[in-house]
């Protein structure tokens, strides 16, 4: 397979790093790490197992929890690859996900048609009327890839010909000290 040149290499990163800047403003949303040691609850109407493709399927009113971490949908599919780390997928209409972010008091929320996880790499992929959220900050788009490890979103719009397929995003002002007040004391220079 013939790699592409440095060049265009570069310009292809700098036009995705250009697109994500607008999301990377929203700040880091790192996931609380201590849901990593909870144990996995899951809750559904049925469910179906083949041990030999190491693979699970829930159905109906799924709710997965883990520590601060609250997954819901109408299926979740997990599979296990031979490390002993799952993938999962769930679809709803729609499916979410929330979770506390590390070492502060707020919560990332997620929904989309699809959102697909790969706890390996702990990276989120949400499909179809995506949407993110973390205090008042949002960001919408047809595709929103994030990465939990490095706090980067990628999102896409639907494209030129559907309608509203373009990126939206919201990013809250961020809040100023407050102003000195009569009788404080001179900050010196």
């Amino acid at each position: 397979m013939k790699r592409p040149n440095k060049n265009l290499r570069t310009t292809l990163a700098h036009r995705w790093l250009a697109a994500c800047l607008l999301l990377l403003a929203c700040a880091s949303a790192q996931a609380e790490k201590a849901d990593r040691d909870k144990p996995v609850n899951i809750e559904a109407d049925r469910l179906t197992v083949d041990d030999a493709k190491k693979t699970s399927t829930y159905e109906g009113n799924v709710v997965l929890s883990q520590g601060t971490l609250v997954i819901r949908g109408d299926k979740l599919m997990i599979k296990q690859d031979a490390d002993g780390f799952d993938h999962g997928t769930v679809w709803g209409n729609p499916a979410s996900f929330r979770q506390k972010r590390e070492g502060v008091n707020e919560y990332i929320n997620g929904w989309a048609d699809r959102i697909e996880y790969d706890a390996k790499a702990d990276k989120a992929e949400l499909f179809d009327h995506a949407r993110l959220t973390r205090g008042g900050d949002e960001v919408r788009g047809n595709y929103i890839s994030y990465d939990a490890k490095t706090d980067f979103y990628r999102v896409i719009g639907a494209g030129k010909g559907a309608a509203g397929g373009r990126v939206h995003a919201v990013i809250q002002p961020k809040s100023k000290p407050p102003a000195p007040q009569p009788g404080d004391k001179a900050q010196p220079r």
